[in-house]
C-alpha cells in the first residue's frame, strides 16, 4: 500500500532525528545525510568547490566552516580558522536557498544573503550551493531533516515571503505563513514503497543530471543509504525463509542465522541486484544468487574471524568467541554449503547454462578469496611486511576484492542472461580499483573510528598483524630501530599483544604519515574506478539501476573518514 505524504514525512524524519539547535548544526547534519545516502551529490559538490573554504554566518547567530578535501565536503559548527569566502546568510536567505526550482538571482532579496571573495571564489561558492539545493535537498532525509527544524524554529518563518503574503487570506496559520515550497514537496513525493528501480521511474539525482521537482509521478530519491537497506532486507528475507528449521537448531542454524541478522551496509546484494536490473533483468531473477553471495561473505568471515583471533564483528561477539570454534568452524562450513544450494536453486528459472555460468563465477571467486587470505597469512606466519603497494593490492583484490565488488555485479549480469565473456570483464577494472579503495578505507576504519561505526574490535588490525598500506608505508619509511620495534611487536602472538602495544604502532604511523598517506591513495584509486566505470559500462544504457552502482561507485570517493 502506498504511503501517504505524512507518512512519508515521518518514515523520512525517524531517521534524521531531533531537530539541530541551529543552522550551523542543521548545515553539519545535512552534509553528513547527503554524504551516506548521495554520495555522487557529495562528490559534486566538492568538485564544484574545489579549494576555497567557506566562512558561513546565519540569522541566528550560529556559524559555520566548510571546505571540500578529495572528493568529501567536510564541516563543522564552528568558526572557520581560515580565511576564505564570507558567506553571511539571514534566515529568508536560509529558506530560499533550500528551493531548488528557484534561481539565486530569484531566490534572495535585497540584504538577505551577503558573499564576499574574490571572484572566482564566489563562484565557486554558487556552484557548490547550486549542486546541493538541486540535487540533494530533494531527497527525503533531507527534507525531513529541514521540516523538523523549520518547525520547532517557526518563529524565524512567521513572515511570508512576498508574493505568499500577498495571496495568504489574514487568517493564514503560523504553519501557512511559515510556508516553504521546497520542504512542502516531500507532500506530492513518488511513494517510498514503490519499486525505486524500475523503469520508467528515474531518480532525483543519476550523477549526471537532475530531475526537475515537478515530475512527481516518476521520481524517486536514489537514496543510497535507503536502497541498500532495501536490498539486504530482501536478499536476507529470502535466506531465512530457506534456511532449515530442522534439529540441531541451536547448534548450527542459529548460529548460521546469527551473522546474516546482523547489521551489515548491504553492498553485495545491492551490486547483484542493481546489474542485473540495469541490463533489463527482473529484480527477483538475482535474490537467490544475492543470498549465495551473502552466505558465502559470512561463512568467509566466520573462519577469517577465527584465524584473526578477532572478538567483535558488526558491533557483537564473533561466533567462537560467543560459541567456541568448534561451533564456529561447522556452522562457517554450514553457510558455504547452503550458499552452494542457493546456486544450484536457480535451475528451474535460470536453467542449466545459466546456473553454469553462476557456478562458474562463484568457484572463481571462492578461489581468488582462499588465494588472497593464503597470502595474508603467509606474511604473518613468517612475520614480513612486503615493500610495495603493489603487493597489499593484489592479496587484497584476492582476498575482499572479488566476492566484495566484481563478482556480485559479474554474477548480477549472469542474472541478466549476460554470458559474454568481453562484457562481464568490463566491470572487472573499476570495481577492481573501487574494491581496493574500499578495503584501505576500511583499514583505516580500524585505526580512527569509534568501535559503533566501524563494527569491529578497536585497532584489531593491529593486534591481528595485518600488513594494510598503513604498514606497509611505516616500513618504507620508519627508521632502522623503528622498524625493528615494529618488527618485534608483530613477531607476538595475538593472545600476548595488548592495546598498549597496539597503541605504540598506530602513534608510529601516526608519526610517519601513514594513515593520511592511505588516505590519498584510496582516493587516488577510488577516483581512478570511477572513471572506468564510466568509461567501461558505456555499453549499459543510463537508468535508474545504473545511477545506483554510479552511487557505490562515488560512495568510496565521499565516505566519511
Amino acid at each position: 500500500m502506498a504511503l501517504d505524504g505524512n507518512a512519508a514525512l515521518a518514515a523520512a524524519g525517524s531517521a534524521a532525528g531531533a531537530a539541530p539547535a541551529s543552522a550551523a548544526a542543521l548545515l553539519v547534519a545535512t552534509v553528513q545525510t547527503v554524504a551516506s545516502r548521495a554520495p555522487a551529490v557529495i562528490a559534486s559538490a566538492a568538485q564544484a568547490l574545489g579549494a576555497v573554504r567557506l566562512a558561513l554566518h546565519f540569522g541566528d547567530g550560529s556559524q559555520a566552516a566548510l571546505w571540500a578535501v578529495h572528493s568529501r565536503l567536510l564541516v563543522q559548527a564552528a568558526p572557520s580558522a581560515a580565511p576564505g569566502v564570507q558567506v553571511h546568510f539571514d534566515d529568508r536567505a536560509l529558506k530560499l536557498l533550500f528551493d531548488a526550482d528557484r534561481q539565486p538571482v530569484d531566490a534572495v532579496w535585497a540584504g538577505s544573503l551577503d558573499v564576499r571573495g574574490e571572484r572566482p571564489q564566489v563562484l565557486a561558492t554558487w556552484r557548490c550551493f547550486g549542486v546541493l539545493a538541486q540535487r540533494a535537498s530533494g531527497l527525503r532525509a533531507v527534507q525531513a531533516l529541514w521540516c523538523t527544524y523549520r518547525d520547532q524554529h517557526s518563529a524565524r518563518w512567521a513572515e511570508p515571503v512576498l508574493a505568499r503574503r500577498l495571496a495568504a487570506p489574514a487568517t493564514a496559520t503560523r504553519r501557512e505563513q511559515a510556508h516553504w515550497p521546497a520542504l512542502d514537496y516531500l507532500d506530492q513525493r513518488h511513494p517510498l514503497d514503490a519499486e525505486p528501480l524500475a523503469q520508467p521511474s528515474r531518480s532525483l539525482w543519476d550523477g549526471r543530471r537532475a530531475a526537475g521537482w515537478g515530475d512527481h509521478a516518476a521520481l524517486f530519491d536514489d537514496d543510497l543509504q535507503e536502497t541498500m537497506q532495501r536490498m539486504k532486507r530482501t536478499v536476507v528475507d529470502e535466506i531465512l525463509r530457506l534456511l532449515p528449521r530442522r534439529s540441531p537448531r541451536a547448534e548450527l542454524y542459529d548460529l548460521m542465522r546469527d551473522y546474516v541478522v546482523r547489521e551489515g551496509k548491504g553492498l553485495r546484494p545491492t551490486l547483484t541486484i542493481a546489474t542485473c536490473m540495469a541490463l533489463g533483468g527482473a529484480a527477483d531473477a538475482a535474490v537467490r544468487a544475492a543470498g549465495a553471495l551473502e552466505m558465502f561473505h559470512n561463512g568467509f568471515l566466520v573462519h577469517d574471524d577465527i584465524a584473526d583471533e578477532s572478538t567483535h564483528r558488526r558491533g557483537k561477539p564473533t561466533l567462537h568467541t560467543r560459541h567456541g570454534v568448534g561451533l564456529a568452524v561447522n556452522a562457517g562450513d554450514g553457510m558455504n554449503l547452503f550458499a552452494v544450494d542457493l546456486v544450484l536453486s536457480n535451475l528451474p528459472t535460470r536453467g542449466l547454462a545459466g546456473t553454469l555460468g553462476l557456478i562458474h563465477e562463484v568457484m572463481h571467486m571462492c578461489r581468488e578469496t582462499v588465494e588472497g587470505q593464503a597470502i595474508e597469512l603467509g606474511w604473518i606466519r613468517r612475520n614480513v611486511v612486503p615493500r610495495r603497494d603493489a603487493d597489499y593490492h593484489r592479496m587484497s583484490l584476492k582476498k575482499t576484492g572479488w566476492y566484495t565488488c566484481i563478482s556480485p555485479c559479474r554474477i548480477g549480469a549472469v542474472c541478466a542472461g549476460i554470458t559474454d565473456p568481453a562484457l562481464l570483464d568490463r566491470f572487472n577494472d573499476c570495481f577492481r580499483l573501487i574494491g581496493i579503495a574500499f578495503q584501505i578505507q576500511d583499514d583505516v576504519l580500524n585505526l580512527v573510528a569509534e568501535t559503533d561505526q566501524y563494527g569491529k574490535e578497536p585497532l584489531g588490525d593491529l593486534l591481528e598483524g595485518k600488513r594494510t598500506v598503513m604498514m606497509i608505508h611505516l616500513f618504507r619509511h620508519a627508521s632502522a630501530p623503528v622498524r625493528q620495534r615494529m618488527t618485534a611487536l608483530n613477531a607476538l602472538p595475538r593472545s600476548q599483544k595488548t592495546p598498549a602495544h597496539a597503541q605504540e604502532m598506530l602513534a608510529a604511523m601516526q608519526q610517519a604519515g601513514s594513515i593520511n598517506y592511505a588516505v590519498a591513495l584510496a582516493d587516488k584509486l577510488a577516483h581512478r574506478g570511477v572513471k572506468h566505470f564510466e568509461h567501461d559500462l558505456g555499453f549499459i544504457e543510463n537508468n535508474p539501476a545504473k545511477a545506483v552502482l554510479r552511487q557505490i561507485a562515488h560512495y568510496v570517493t565521499t565516505r566519511a573518514l
